[in-house]
């Protein structure tokens, strides 16, 4: 069976939201789009919640589902929920509060092959920037 894991996208300003991760744990050091597992009995939408709440201290909004596509990391088999989301602010000039990231920035999707992704999230990178193409 596969474990279940949210994947949020926030763009403002043509620009999309990704964080690092802290420096220990697996891909440590890494950007990613923020997000996380889905607990037993738990629905897509209250993961979300949930994890940007513990992350980032922040509650969101969540817009759309974006797709879902299938990810094998060390074996295992993922299933990642990808959502658009959108958040009360953009947490410049009030910081978002961080607990498993080291730093977090907005960046045109043109741009983030510059910044060493986490594997699952590069596999839904074509799919995420043509969602969001779409939408202009």
């Amino acid at each position: 069976m596969s474990k279940i894991s949210v994947v949020c996208l926030c763009v403002r300003d043509g620009k999309v939201f990704i964080a690092k991760r802290n420096p220990v744990g697996q891909m440590g050091n890494r950007w990613e789009f923020p997000g996380g597992k889905v607990e037993k009995n738990e629905s897509d939408e209250s993961a979300i919640i949930r994890e940007m709440k513990e992350e980032f201290g922040i509650d969101v909004t969540i817009v759309n589902r974006i797709c879902k596509k299938n990810f094998i990391n060390c074996d295992v088999n993922l299933e990642l929920h990808v959502y658009e989301v959108s958040f009360p602010h953009d947490g410049l000039e009030k910081r978002f509060t961080l607990s498993e990231h080291s730093e977090y920035r907005w960046v045109f999707f043109s741009d983030i092959d510059k910044n060493c992704f986490v594997d699952s999230d590069f596999s839904i990178m074509d799919i995420c920037k043509n969602y969001f193409e779409s939408k202009r």
